[in-house]
């Protein structure tokens, strides 16, 4: 799990699951001052070093705990309020997207699919569950440099001026038909990060997400965002062994059913594709950009000598 030391990432996690004092819920500004951290640099440390957001993991471990607790006859008002929900209908719905039935019903098993092995166990404490989280390494490094690499080329537009990013270099480009022209390091880089958000809003059956393309800081906070739950979705389908698992996409107009992993491999052909784009774009215009090859970041990633620049 991590990069982060583990006393640390053990203070993370207190932050993230301490309960609150003042009856409210508990924000990301709330957990990052507890660990004396900033909420971009706590986020961050907290994602990378177990795959979920401090926001998801917060709510899933709460929810987790209401699962058990209403199993032990808790009412649902103080399962609702312990969980950090203001209404039994909210709370009600959220368990009910969460374990597939109202809480009405007592959950079988009250631990929901989580990318790291970190559970609510009872009465008050964590459970890190080593094998839960056993993801074939071919996927995982597939899916984590693809990550990684976004996040290096998000970082070298933020070096470009507004015009560079804009700029047309490649005249008629076009990707995926349904996604229109991109023909700037701009435009790539906004599908390459808003491809991931439609799949995840298509999965959790939420609203597509907005399609102007915005700033390179706010793509980079969506991306983190994004970041963080697809990867917890591909560990949640190696887990669970549901690769074949069907997707009824209801944001198609008519809907569609799609296969998991052939969702997952289309994400990773088409993404692989944008960021060759984005480094094709000013080496065109004579300006060097590495290769992005997974072997150098892989060797990156386990601290051996290597060389290279930054995006390789």
């Amino acid at each position: 799990m991590t990069n982060v030391g583990r006393d640390r990432l053990r203070e993370l996690l207190d932050a993230v699951l301490a309960e609150d004092r003042s009856g409210e819920s508990r924000s990301l500004d709330d957990m990052a001052g507890d660990a004396y951290s900033s909420p971009f640099h706590f986020s961050r440390m907290l994602t990378r070093g177990t795959g979920e957001s401090p926001v998801a993991m917060r709510r899933r471990v709460l929810l987790e705990r209401a699962a058990w607790q209403l199993k032990q006859g808790s009412p649902v008002t103080e399962a609702a309020w312990a969980a950090g929900y203001d209404s039994a209908e909210g709370f009600s719905r959220a368990y009910s997207r969460a374990f597939g039935h109202p809480p009405s019903r007592p959950a079988e098993r009250h631990w929901l699919p989580a990318p790291n092995g970190i559970h609510f166990h009872p009465p008050i404490s964590l459970w890190v569950d080593a094998n839960e989280h056993a993801t074939n390494p071919l996927t995982e490094q597939l899916v984590r440099h693809d990550l990684d690499d976004t996040d290096a080329l998000l970082a070298y537009a933020k070096s470009l001026t507004a015009d560079e990013l804009l700029e047309v270099r490649r005249p008629g480009t076009v990707v995926l038909e349904w996604d229109g022209p991109e023909e700037s390091i701009g435009d790539v880089l906004h599908h390459l990060v808003r491809t991931k958000e439609v799949w995840l809003a298509s999965i959790d059956g939420r609203d597509t997400p907005p399609a102007a393309r915005p700033t390179v800081a706010a793509l980079i906070e969506r991306h983190e965002a994004a970041a963080a739950a697809w990867l917890a979705m591909v560990r949640d389908l190696d887990a669970r062994g549901a690769w074949n698992d069907r997707l009824i996409d209801a944001l198609c107009d008519p809907p569609e059913s799609f296969v998991m992993s052939g969702v997952v491999a289309h994400v990773l052909t088409f993404s692989a594709h944008r960021r060759q784009l984005v480094r094709d774009m000013p080496r065109a215009a004579g300006h060097p950009v590495g290769a992005g090859d997974p072997i150098i970041w892989l060797r990156r990633r386990r601290h051996e000598e290597t060389t290279g620049d930054e995006l390789e």
